[in-house]
């Protein structure tokens, strides 16, 4: 049960020689706007500016006040769909252009994307991809079977852009032995660990509740098995997050107490109040909810899967995300057992304490740095 190992770049200090203008694509979706926002605050104090290129759909009135609150990022909205999204081609090609667009006349240092295929646009910058999760890696986690022939077309681009990066990082070493299996070798590809700043996420006065944070609707976070379960469970069980598809429809949370979508000045107090948080996922290749809580002192109860065990062994229970009944049984005996529960809240709270944001950030940093000291000079 050894403690998740740190970041493997830019564990020491960051490097002095820092770019002044990173182009940096997003969607604000999921919780790559987090990241983002957690790694533009790291980087202001090196004095590096970010323009930001979203994707996806319109910013929330919320997250439009997140971005103006970074004194250091420029926001660039559009509403192109996403290269994970159904039949998103036509769109796929259009926010390419407007990406060259943007390098054109902004001309960054280099281009840092939070996805794949639009790195095997020309650029004249060198290519930073962080492969956040993928659909592949994502259909075989949830379906629990090899992703369909309809998806070739999304191996082969995504292959594609893989290829064309002049380097790749993920958020664990499960994503990325995913992304390595799936697709590309990648030899020289990093892991650069996910963080969250302490001042927001604190331990508070316990109550007794469940907490769980995240897309109810998405299979891979898999909090219907909690909502199911709520019933037959001695505590009642708090969710937040949307319930509403992308593509239509709405996941059930009868049962359940419905926090909805909170920002997280919103969720930092039902975090600090939680006595345990559940996250019983299928697929997640990082987790920033799960650090959140963490951070907030709550005792972890989380999907027992690959990137999950890389994070998290030793300070959290693990239960089975296929087995309601492995679930329902490791809630009921949690909650009656106040010794445990102290003593995983302190496990986790410990933990926590490896993923910081000093780390992550020079650990970009440190990649930036080869990335410009590599840069091939007639891209520029």
């Amino acid at each position: 049960m050894n403690k998740a190992a740190p970041t493997t770049a830019g564990d020491d200090h960051a490097p002095a020689n820092a770019p002044g203008l990173i182009l940096m694509t997003a969607d604000p979706i999921g919780g790559v706007w987090n990241y983002v926002l957690e790694l533009s605050r790291g980087l202001a104090q090196y004095g590096v500016r970010i323009a930001l290129a979203t994707m996806g759909r319109p910013l929330s009135p919320g997250q439009r006040r997140e971005v103006a609150d970074e004194a250091n990022v420029t926001l660039f909205e559009s509403g192109y769909r996403l290269e994970w999204m159904d039949d998103p081609w036509v769109d796929v090609e259009k926010s390419g252009e407007w990406l060259l667009a943007l390098e054109a006349e902004l001309k960054p240092d280099l281009v840092h994307l939070n996805g794949y295929v639009h790195a095997a646009l020309p650029w004249r910058s060198p290519c930073l991809v962080v492969a956040h999760s993928c659909v592949l890696s994502w259909w075989e986690a949830v379906r629990g079977e090899q992703a369909p022939q309809r998806l070739d077309d999304y191996r082969v681009r995504v292959s594609r852009g893989l290829a064309a990066a002049d380097l790749v990082a993920a958020p664990s070493s499960a994503m990325l032995d995913c992304i390595r299996r799936l697709y590309l070798p990648l030899p020289d590809a990093q892991v650069v660990y996910n963080a969250r700043g302490r001042t927001r996420f604190r331990p508070g006065m316990k109550e007794d509740f469940i907490l769980s944070v995240g897309r109810v609707w998405d299979e891979a976070k898999n909090i219907g098995a909690l909502v199911r379960n709520a019933y037959d469970l001695p505590w009642p069980v708090y969710v937040a997050g949307e319930i509403n598809q992308p593509g239509g429809g709405a996941a059930n949370v009868d049962g359940v107490n419905r926090l909805g979508f909170l920002a997280p000045e919103s969720l930092a107090p039902w975090y600090a109040a939680a006595a345990i948080y559940v996250l019983p996922a299928r697929y997640e290749p990082f987790g920033l909810t799960v650090l959140e809580a963490a951070q907030s002192g709550c005792a972890l109860v989380l999907g027992d899967i690959p990137s999950l065990r890389e994070l998290w062994d030793g300070a959290a229970l693990f239960v089975d995300p296929d087995s309601a009944m492995d679930l329902q049984k490791q809630l009921r005996a949690l909650c009656a057992d106040r010794n445990r529960q102290a003593s995983l809240r302190e496990k986790a709270l410990e933990r926590s304490r490896s993923f910081t944001a000093a780390k992550m950030t020079d650990g970009y940093l440190a990649l930036y740095q080869r990335l410009r000291g590599g840069a091939d000079l007639s891209r520029q």
